[in-house]
């Protein structure tokens, strides 16, 4: 009896931590007990989205499976690195991998930071993953960056899914949309959450016409003055 125990609560521990894995711990806690999840506003977090350079016509040159197979990899990478910092990966649709701090768990100022120090990261070790069909191919990061408030809220009964609602996720997908191959490019608003604590190399890219937004003044993130970039 005391081995079925240990057994029940080891199967039970491994469902939660998957559950954990796709649903924040509070939401899945409240759906959990049967409640409604009522969607909550953020004043300030900051959003990350990136995309792999070229992905149309790479996966144009293979099969499905090696497109399967090299974006497990890359995202395997990803998902490994990103435990370092405070953010939550909100999902990855096809390529695209987005990413947020300071939601579900408020972190004061610190959301800025850690997605700026996460996204030089994954910009450096996206150069690591190796392409099966392609040894000597190597893949290309675009990635983008905004700070602003938004909302977070469940959707949907069936495979409910943990969603962001608000401008500053289309702004931050339009930074990573306009970026270059391996260039973060951050907003007005990021470039003035970073400037607190003058951690950063980061330089001027000027005004550009956004779609949806018109002409914004941007920058580029090169560097963390304080922090060397993980290998």
């Amino acid at each position: 009896l005391k081995k079925k125990t240990e057994d029940l609560k080891r199967e039970r521990q491994l469902a939660e931590d998957l559950l954990h894995q796709m649903l924040p711990k509070s939401v899945a806690k409240q759906l959990r007990k049967c409640q409604k999840v009522e969607a909550e506003n953020y004043d300030q977090v900051t959003i990350f989205f990136s995309d792999i350079v070229g992905f149309t016509s790479i996966a144009a040159s293979c099969t499905p499976l090696q497109v399967v197979e090299m974006l497990n990899n890359l995202y395997v990478c990803f998902d490994s690195r990103i435990e370092s910092y405070d953010v939550y990966k909100v999902e990855t649709i096809g390529d695209a991998y987005m990413v947020v701090s300071g939601l579900p768990e408020r972190n004061g100022t610190k959301h800025a930071d850690e997605i700026a120090k996460m996204s030089l990261d994954l910009v450096a070790a996206v150069r690591q993953v190796v392409i099966p069909h392609m040894p000597m191919g190597r893949l290309q990061l675009r990635a983008g960056i905004h700070t602003g408030p938004c909302v977070a809220g469940v959707v949907g009964y069936k495979m409910p899914r943990y969603c962001l609602f608000g401008d500053t996720v289309n702004t931050a997908s339009r930074m990573e949309s306009t970026s270059l191959p391996q260039k973060i490019h951050i907003s007005s608003a990021t470039y003035d959450a970073l400037l607190t604590d003058d951690a950063y190399e980061i330089e001027l890219r000027g005004e550009i016409e956004v779609k949806g937004k018109g002409k914004m003044k941007t920058y580029w993130l090169l560097g963390n003055k304080n922090y060397s970039v993980q290998n």
